[in-house]
């Protein structure tokens, strides 16, 4: 019985085997890990995106990594190396809202592939930044009158206590 059962994994575990290679053989690039076909896929993560803020580029195919670059909007950066290469932007602050064009170009290969995306008006909200910033004149005026309107309503709280006569004590 412990056989059969033993038999029939292994026979399982061939028929997967040999049914996946013709679809990893079918998704093989061709140029080897380079790629020589160039950039590939491309995505950007968020499609849209703020003055100031930072997207996140994707391509295949440039095995050795790349360079992506969007005249006016962003410096050009520089793609990772891997069957998947990753480049984080910064959008310009001053960069024109409206759809924009980037280019991928891979190190080993001449060919471009370019990808839209959107630049949105206005500055990305500053989250995440704590406690970085400081007070403001204004808050730094208000908090400073607070505390001394607490400084003076407690020296009146101790002198009234003080005047008051003591009671008999029975």
């Amino acid at each position: 019985m412990r056989v059969l059962r033993a038999l029939t994994v292994t026979a399982a575990a061939c028929a997967a085997i040999g049914l996946s290679v013709p679809f990893a053989s079918a998704n093989q690039n061709p140029g080897g890990q380079g790629g020589n076909g160039g950039p590939s896929n491309i995505s950007v993560n968020p499609y849209s995106v703020h003055q100031g803020s930072t997207m996140q580029v994707s391509a295949a195919g440039c095995g050795h990594g790349g360079t992506v670059t969007s005249h006016g909007n962003f410096p050009p950066a520089n793609l990772s190396a891997g069957s998947i290469g990753f480049a984080n932007v910064r959008i310009f602050n001053h960069a024109s809202p409206g759809h924009h064009t980037l280019s991928v170009r891979c190190n080993d290969s001449s060919l471009v592939a370019t990808h839209r995306f959107t630049i949105l008006e206005g500055n990305p909200s500053q989250g995440g930044i704590g406690g970085s910033f400081g007070p403001s004149t204004a808050e730094t005026a208000i908090g400073a009158g607070l505390v001394g309107t607490a400084a003076l309503g407690a020296g009146a709280h101790v002198v009234r206590r003080r005047r008051r006569p003591l009671r008999s004590r029975a």
